[in-house]
């Protein structure tokens, strides 16, 4: 709104588009495109108020929220809550249903959504409709990540530290250092 503002005020003060857009902080031809299309929708002549345009922006963005998704709606999310609690993994879910529902669009849902309504925070509401504990055959409660980078060790002093990688005076003992110890653990001193 507090663009919109300065726009109106730019206007009214005779400003050009590009010194109304620097004062937004936008492109002069975001300018020219919201003074265009607030303006059209006005009746009487072409003039720009904010709050109009405030408005219109409100009443265009409202039919777009919120989003309903398409596991939201009930015939596509019973039959996959359905197939779930009989231990179907989504890819084969994705695949059974147009076999099952033949031309109907409605009744087609990728594997990715399904796996999202089941695991994502805040949206995945799926899990509590299911009869099983776990809702896929892996067993997981949460999502692994495939990362492409090689699994990192969780000792990362070891790298590259291997028996068989011991100089070969280690094994012939003639440093002292180089003995082992089982003459003190045998004996009990040790």
């Amino acid at each position: 709104m507090i663009g919109r503002a300065l726009i109106q005020f730019g206007i009214a003060m005779g400003w050009s588009m590009r010194a109304i857009a620097a004062e937004v902080g936008v492109a002069p031809s975001t300018v020219s495109r919201e003074i265009a299309r607030a303006s059209a929708e006005v009746r009487s002549g072409r003039c720009y108020t904010a709050q109009h345009a405030q408005q219109r922006a409100d009443r265009l963005r409202s039919r777009y929220r919120p989003h309903v998704g398409k596991l939201d709606r009930g015939e596509l999310r019973a039959e996959v809550v359905r197939m779930l609690n009989d231990r179907c993994s989504p890819q084969q879910i994705t695949g059974r249903l147009p076999v099952l529902f033949p031309g109907r669009d409605d009744m087609r849902v990728s594997h990715e959504t399904i796996y999202q309504a089941i695991y994502l925070q805040g949206r995945g509401s799926l899990r509590h409709e299911l009869k099983v504990t776990k809702a896929l055959r892996s067993g997981r409660t949460a999502r692994r990540p495939a990362s492409k980078l090689p699994r990192r060790s969780s000792r990362p002093w070891l790298d590259g530290c291997l028996l068989v990688n011991r100089p070969a005076e280690v094994d012939d003992r003639a440093v002292p250092g180089h003995w082992e110890s089982q003459c003190c653990l045998s004996s009990g001193c040790g």
